[in-house]
């Protein structure tokens, strides 16, 4: 036999066993046991499904198409090493739709572990809550929840390119274990779903027009405007987690950031992230700006003794002196900040934070005391709002705050399982009563 037709043999036994392997990749559907309150809301695991299935679809056709060219005699007619090149091809094609199924992977198969699996439903409808806002300003995508190890929360947002190509079609939030269930899960979170929203009102490239234009002059501070454009797309979604859920934001913020002094000190103009000790004095400028309490000067007093300034060098320190110098204005220009997306409103206006100002917060928590139900009966990122400011007060201890914490999170689970699973019912009701006439008919 001519060496090309066992090259040609070899290629095709190869393209059969990708196709092979591939029909073990099954819908997660039929692979993940889980108790009904931990399953993944009904629109992210459909979205999910129908992507994967559509993938795998397509490489099925792709290989098939490759294995019908193999044995026709036009793949004797071009040289081997293209044949080879186009079975390469099909070969990362098939990895890439592994590794998107392995990034959903994740989020399923944690769902069939006790308790945890329940949380994260319970996360995923705090999500959809921090996502949502009044007006219909934008079709929010499904958001599911993941744990990882790690010190940082982390999101894959919706409508993003995957490995190997095509949309995201669900936002994918990963939470760091050791915030699970405790102190600052709420700050993390929500942080996370701001990038989500943010990149639904289109605010960063709003924004950075600007924050541009206060650089076009010679002034001293042109360098901490030109951060504040740097650092913006962090910055949006730490301004959305205080809008959200208030000084339980700012707390848990700085649980995340107090790392050795070094690090919290220094300025990387390639992070993303601002600079930690700044971060912090930002958070803090929010809550004065949307929620005005003497409770953040108290926590921006803690904070810089955590990690005083005194001993850093004079260069250092007048960059600092630049960025607080510039803080006020710039937080103002975001409160204020009116995305046309929002037609018209601010973003102040829009995230309604009058409903969270802290008098409020703590009258919910003293009524919370004499009635256990009621903090079952509002939207979770108020009941996280409530919870962070008792916890600032040093009304809930850490064990409390932990265990209410995650039976808010189990009681949202089973509530949305079992308000999906009323919407199913009532479906199938409905479209037995549009078929059971033509039935009568037939008959």
């Amino acid at each position: 036999m001519p060496a090309a037709r066992i090259a040609l043999r070899l290629l095709e036994q190869e393209a059969r066993a990708l196709l092979t392997r591939l029909e073990l990749v099954k819908p997660f559907a039929l692979n993940n046991t889980m108790v009904l309150a931990a399953s993944v809301p009904i629109p992210a695991q459909a979205a999910i499904e129908a992507y994967l299935a559509s993938g795998r679809r397509k490489l099925a056709g792709m290989v098939n198409a490759f294995i019908q060219w193999l044995r026709s005699d036009r793949a004797l007619r071009i040289p081997i090493s293209r044949v080879q090149r186009r079975f390469a091809f099909l070969r990362l094609r098939f990895n890439a739709v592994l590794t998107q199924f392995d990034i959903f992977a994740a989020v399923m198969t944690q769902r069939s572990q006790s308790e945890i699996g329940v949380w994260l439903s319970g996360l995923d409808v705090a999500s959809a809550d921090a996502i949502s806002i009044p007006g219909g300003y934008y079709a929010a995508p499904p958001i599911v929840c993941y744990l990882d190890r790690g010190h940082g929360a982390a999101i894959r947002r919706a409508r993003t390119r995957l490995p190997g190509g095509g949309q995201n079609p669900v936002a994918v939030i990963r939470i760091p274990r050791e915030r699970m269930v405790g102190s600052g899960i709420a700050s993390s979170l929500v942080h996370e779903v701001g990038h989500q929203a943010a990149a639904l009102l289109d605010l960063v490239n709003s924004l950075r027009p600007v924050l541009r234009g206060f650089q076009t002059t010679p002034s001293p501070d042109r360098i901490a405007w030109k951060l504040w454009e740097r650092w913006i797309s962090e910055i949006v979604a730490d301004f959305w987690s205080v809008a959200k859920i208030g000084i339980g934001s700012t707390v848990g913020l700085m649980g995340v950031v107090s790392l050795p002094r070094v690090f919290v000190m220094q300025i990387d103009v390639n992070d993303p992230h601002p600079t930690p000790w700044i971060r912090m004095r930002l958070s803090c400028t929010f809550g004065k700006v949307l929620y005005p309490d003497a409770q953040w000067d108290t926590l921006l007093q803690i904070w810089e003794s955590f990690y005083p300034v005194e001993d850093l060098a004079p260069g250092h320190r007048r960059l600092f002196s630049l960025l607080e110098g510039t803080m006020p204005a710039f937080v103002n220009l975001l409160a204020s900040h009116r995305p046309a997306k929002l037609r018209g409103k601010s973003l102040r206006d829009a995230l309604e934070v009058d409903s969270r100002q802290p008098a409020r917060l703590r009258e919910m928590f003293r009524a919370w005391k004499r009635s256990e139900r009621l903090k079952y009966s509002i939207l979770p990122t108020l009941a996280f709002a409530v919870i962070g400011q008792a916890r600032a007060d040093g009304e809930i201890s850490p064990e409390q705050e932990s265990s209410v914490v995650a039976r808010l999170l189990t009681q949202w689970a089973l509530r949305s399982s079992l308000d999906a699973s009323a919407v199913c019912a009532s479906l199938a009701q409905a479209r037995a009563a549009v078929r059971s006439p033509e039935v009568v008919t037939l008959q």
